[in-house]
């Protein structure tokens, strides 16, 4: 079924984006797909990090866009009513604002037009491959991880921050919820996204997410989606 969002440059527009963004990772799916751009595209600027669930999602997005792009197909995602503010804004914005508020036009190809920000990512990304001298890079996945506490005394916002220290080239740490699990006690569920060639997922957990310390934290952490990018 199409999801639908209403003015996402709005108060009460971002306000809803950020409600429906609190139990998923992605706009559709367990997946980065064309859905996410079209949300992504439609807003005019960053989601205020009082917005956690829109921010974190937007920075995950922006920064799939710069490593390797988006491959799903969605479900279908209309965004209707993202009009420009009222205070004189560059043409650019201006012709953004457009695109999004012209929803009834079944022909806009929302995928055929590259944007400046989309142009200057691609520069970077040729000239950051040609300084290296590297081959084309490996084939990515995106793995969503269930991380369970010892206990329901266990800080679960430490435990986050906690999993989320571990850094490693080739590892991308993206969205995340809290899951009632039962007896008050709730477990994580974060998505990372992987280059293949870089990142075990089976290291990633055995020697890093329930090893010390982070095992002061962390019980158990296993695998619940695993898709190829």
């Amino acid at each position: 079924m199409a999801v639908i969002f209403n003015d996402v440059n709005s108060p009460a527009g971002i306000k809803k984006l950020d409600e429906y963004l609190l139990t998923r990772s992605y706009i559709s799916g367990y997946q980065a797909s064309k859905d996410d751009l079209v949300v992504y595209t439609a807003l005019e600027a960053p989601p205020s990090s009082n917005y956690v669930n829109a921010s974190r999602w937007y920075n995950h997005i922006d920064a799939l866009l710069r490593i390797s792009g988006l491959s799903g197909e969605g479900s279908g995602v209309t965004v209707k009513g993202s009009a420009a503010p009222s205070v004189a804004t560059p043409p650019a914005d201006d012709s953004k604002a457009t695109a999004a508020d012209d929803d009834d036009d079944d022909d806009v190809d929302l995928f055929g037009e590259e944007t400046e920000e989309e142009k200057k990512a691609a520069e970077e990304r040729a000239a950051a491959v040609k300084a290296s001298g590297k081959k084309k890079e490996s084939g990515k996945s995106s793995v969503l991880l269930d991380v369970k506490p010892w206990d329901d005394e266990t800080d679960m916002k430490q435990l986050e921050e906690a999993v989320r220290s571990v850094q490693m080239e080739g590892l991308l740490w993206g969205a995340s919820k809290l899951v009632p699990v039962g007896y008050g006690i709730k477990k994580l569920q974060i998505m990372i996204t992987i280059v293949d060639d870089l990142v075990s997922v089976d290291t990633l957990i055995e020697d890093y997410l329930t090893a010390e310390p982070i095992n002061e934290h962390v019980q158990s952490v296993d695998i619940v989606a695993f898709n190829k990018i």
